[in-house]
């Protein structure tokens, strides 16, 4: 780790767990979002940056899901893997508030509430995957196993499944 970045509160969670991850800082501009721009920039394959979302369901509920950075989505998926009949993005201004984390620093580890996560099935595909540390310009890389088992050592847990629109949708 960079003696340069400070810790962030999911890297002293997982620190609590004793769960080995590296930070990778980068340069970000105020309107960049991209996971593919993150992925050029810490030097790894877009599809092995996670994007962490926060999504309500129709039973006002909200929800983490966790999608390659080159994917879209699928909130039918979602809705499935998680029993409701519909979710959808949750609404800009409640990603903070909810979470404790700024749009493009969201992630489950830390979060100021512990919301059940969705994770894509893809992520056991990689070596190292990569998610956001919880703040803009911080990246925690780990292995997809460590990834699973601190997302699951959360109350709420983590379940793969398949979130992602087809490439031909």
């Amino acid at each position: 780790m960079s003696p340069a970045i400070n810790k962030t509160n999911a890297a002293r969670y997982l620190d609590s767990l004793g769960i080995s991850y590296e930070l990778r800082d980068y340069v970000v501009q105020p309107e960049e979002f991209s996971a593919l721009t993150v992925a050029e920039k810490i030097g790894l394959p877009p599809e092995q940056v996670f994007k962490t979302l926060l999504c309500a369901t129709c039973d006002r509920e909200h929800v983490f899901a966790v999608v390659p950075g080159p994917d879209a989505l699928d909130f039918k998926k979602l809705a499935r893997a998680s029993g409701t009949r519909k979710t959808e993005m949750a609404s800009l201004k409640e990603v903070e508030p909810l979470t404790g984390y700024v749009r493009g620093g969201v992630t489950i580890f830390g979060a100021r509430k512990d919301f059940a996560a969705y994770v894509d099935e893809t992520l056991e595909l990689f070596d190292v995957i990569s998610v956001s540390a919880g703040t803009r310009g911080v990246q925690i890389l780990l292995s997809p196993a460590d990834y699973l088992k601190a997302a699951n050592a959360r109350a709420s847990g983590a379940r793969l499944a398949s979130l992602t629109k087809d490439a031909r949708a």
